[in-house]
């Protein structure tokens, strides 16, 4: 099955309104390549301000609540964020994972809290530096996916990404090889879980690409696209990556 390449980008805590100027570069990248579809994350207060700028691109929330609403002092729904004119939730993100101790359980829920609102998910799924040398990042892939799949996961609102911890914003990468590998993996592992949905759903590679990096990464088999931190938050790193996608 052939799927459209996904480029999409996580600022994470960083930018501001005058910072959005950034995104016009980027849309006019994405209008540029239209076998690629472009997504950017931004933080909460950005969102409406992003949607609202560049209505064509795709503006998404760096995170959700799992809960509808409630007593979550600090938390922002699914609901808000889609109110704000969000397309997209990211769930399940490492730098989450390590620093908010949340699990796979937790990628779970907010990923069935996004769809309730209508909104595409972004899962994010990787292994530590610990793991990897211990030889158990592709046990620790698989169970992460297998606790945080929801079970009517498909292609049309569902993307994986596959973000080793050890490289993100360090500028190290996987080799090819291990790449390759590990989103094998992966795709084997949502067959189990959700049968032929299975060959619809995207999986990106995220930790530390950059232009330089982008195409041969890119290339790989069951590469769909990139989840792109650091690089994504000034048009000058980010338009290579589409580029460098709108050439496969």
């Amino acid at each position: 099955m052939t799927r459209r390449k996904l480029v999409a980008g996580n600022w994470k805590m960083n930018g501001s309104r005058a910072g959005l100027a950034e995104l016009d570069g980027i849309a006019a990248a994405a209008a540029s390549a239209p076998g690629v579809d472009v997504a950017v994350a931004v933080p909460f207060t950005l969102i409406a301000p992003a949607a609202t700028r560049v209505p064509a691109l795709q503006i998404g929330a760096e995170d959700v609540h799992e809960a509808d609403s409630g007593a979550h002092t600090g938390c922002v729904s699914a609901a808000m964020v889609a109110e704000a004119g969000a397309r997209f939730a990211i769930v399940g993100h490492s730098e989450r994972r390590a620093d908010q101790g949340e699990t796979s359980h937790d990628a779970w829920a907010k990923a069935a809290a996004a769809r309730r609102q209508g909104l595409h998910v972004i899962s994010c799924c990787g292994e530590t530096e610990a793991e990897r040398d211990a030889d158990r990042a592709e046990r620790v892939v698989q169970a992460q996916i297998e606790k945080s799949v929801p079970d009517n996961a498909d292609g049309s609102w569902f993307t994986l990404a596959y973000e080793p911890r050890w490289a993100i914003g360090t500028g190290r990468t996987p080799t090819l090889e291990q790449i390759a590998a590990i989103h094998s993996i992966a795709r084997a592992k949502l067959r189990m879980l959700i049968g032929d949905a299975a060959d619809g759903v995207r999986i990106l590679y995220g930790g530390s690409v950059t232009g330089d990096n982008a195409e041969t990464i890119l290339a790989c088999e069951n590469v769909d696209g990139a989840l792109v931190g650091g690089a994504s938050i000034t048009a000058a790193k980010f338009v290579p990556i589409i580029e460098a996608a709108a050439r496969l």
